[in-house]
């Protein structure tokens, strides 16, 4: 039986691989199985794969995805070890806030900065999962991915963080990533004045060695779980990047309770 021209390159491509494995496999070094083919035939294969490719260029396509869906499979393998290795810190750390139920059943993680419009949008998911699970703990952690104007504010929010109760953080938090457009430390003084802040006291935390502290460890949390963006979330061992909607933080709550994971 005679092969179309496509299938033959293809066994030709098969039968080159086998070749390779077999140098590779007897013992040969990349380098060495290199060296096993004269010039002619290093000329012979590359051909082969040219022609391959250019009859079947969908292969391409199919191998970049493949090595996509790796390499994403690879990060979150990643991510998932450094949930396990630094746990106690993402969820339990002095230098967070802590809103909703404080002795809930399933803690949500919410790494974040005051300028993100990702973050901002967020917000309204964030607040309907307190406001209709009265079983979740949510802690917030200050992320300042986006200048000196949301380093300064977070600055000012861990100080408010400090001397504000929860429920008062809750509600500066709220008011403060609810501002519309760019905002800096004033806007942030100003939200925290509005609350009821010691705005004295504020500005003197805000440059204490405690807030430089609270805000290296959280940017140190986001390095070993690799978050490069805001928001960034971290419910159960799972980490993911970017804006969840509403639906997708709440399968991913009540999958934590339904079978120990974030995705059953």
């Amino acid at each position: 039986m005679r092969l179309s021209p496509s299938r033959a390159a293809s066994w030709r491509a098969l039968a080159v691989a086998g070749a390779l494995a077999g140098v590779i496999f007897a013992g040969a070094t990349p380098s060495r199985a290199a060296d096993a083919f004269s010039d002619q035939q290093k000329a012979g294969i590359q051909k082969i794969i040219h022609d391959y490719l250019v009859s079947n260029p969908e292969v391409i396509r199919e191998a970049i995805e493949a090595l996509k869906k790796r390499e994403e499979a690879a990060e979150l393998a990643s991510r998932e070890k450094a949930v396990v290795e630094h746990g106690e810190k993402i969820v339990h750390s002095a230098n967070q806030a802590v809103v909703g139920n404080p002795d809930g059943d399933v803690t949500l993680v919410e790494f974040f900065d005051y300028n993100c419009g990702y973050c901002k949008q967020s917000l309204a998911s964030v607040a309907k999962l307190i406001e209709t699970d009265p079983k979740l703990r949510v802690v917030l952690k200050d992320f300042p991915i986006l200048g000196a104007d949301s380093v300064d504010v977070a600055h000012i929010a861990t100080a408010a963080r400090m001397q504000l109760s929860p429920a008062k953080f809750w509600e500066f938090h709220k008011k403060l990533l609810s501002t519309r457009g760019h905002i800096g430390k004033q806007q942030a003084i100003a939200a925290a004045k509005e609350v009821g802040a010691d705005i004295d006291r504020l500005e003197k935390d805000a440059d204490s060695a405690e807030t430089q502290a609270a805000l290296k460890e959280v940017a140190a949390l986001a390095e070993q779980l690799k978050f490069d963006g805001t928001p960034s979330w971290v419910i159960g061992k799972e980490a993911v990047v970017g804006g969840l909607p509403f639906a997708q933080l709440k399968a991913k709550v009540d999958n934590i309770r339904k079978c120990g994971k974030a995705t059953c």
